[in-house]
């Protein structure tokens, strides 16, 4: 995935089925400069974590 679609689905009220290691995650916040992004499961709203967005797939 790149910066700017890790954007849009960000800002999106809608739902995404996005997953990082093959877990299902919620995008928290991107970083664009960086292509980065603050993640977690979402099961484990708690368990938060940032993440090269090349990482993570749409499904």
């Amino acid at each position: 995935m790149d910066a700017q679609r890790a954007q849009e689905i960000a800002s999106s009220p809608a739902m995404a089925n996005v997953k990082y290691n093959g877990t299902q995650i919620y995008i928290e916040h991107v970083d664009q400069n960086n292509g980065t992004a603050t993640i977690h499961p979402l099961e484990e709203p708690n368990n938060k974590q940032s993440v090269s967005v090349s990482n993570l797939i749409e499904q």
